[in-house]
């Protein structure tokens, strides 16, 4: 199809994630992971973040669809947050794919923080989930 591009998730858009409803249309490609020139970073625990940088990233895991035009403009982006912004990126294999990336680097302080953990955000999640005694 020519009206489809790929698009990298690696937050609630993923399986399972509140937002991969607004990819019901889309195909999924399977998980991937980023090329290492990215740091990534948690939104108070509610959303993550991707930035480049030129040093000390890491290969961000998350997955990959083949999503309409239409269906990125209408379902997906406007549920992203504001905080965010649709780029491209360069993946594991060298390969490209839209996705969102942090409008600008962050600022880290209460609630904003980077996290490095190689399940990526659903690991994230898991390890900061309060633990039952």
């Amino acid at each position: 199809m020519h009206d489809t591009v790929t698009m990298f998730v690696n937050g609630q858009a993923m399986s399972g994630g509140e937002l991969n409803d607004a990819l019901t249309g889309a195909r999924f490609l399977g998980p991937v992971r980023t090329a290492p020139r990215y740091r990534f970073y948690s939104f108070h625990d509610r959303f993550p973040g991707l930035a480049p940088t030129r040093e000390g990233g890491w290969p961000v895991p998350g997955e990959i669809y083949e999503i309409s035009y239409r269906d990125l403009r209408e379902k997906l982006l406007p549920r992203e947050p504001a905080e965010l912004e649709l780029s491209a990126i360069e993946l594991e294999d060298g390969r490209g794919s839209l996705s969102m990336v942090c409008r600008r680097p962050p600022a880290t302080g209460p609630g904003i923080h980077e996290i490095t953990a190689p399940g990526g955000w659903r690991a994230h999640l898991a390890s900061s989930a309060p633990r039952e005694a």
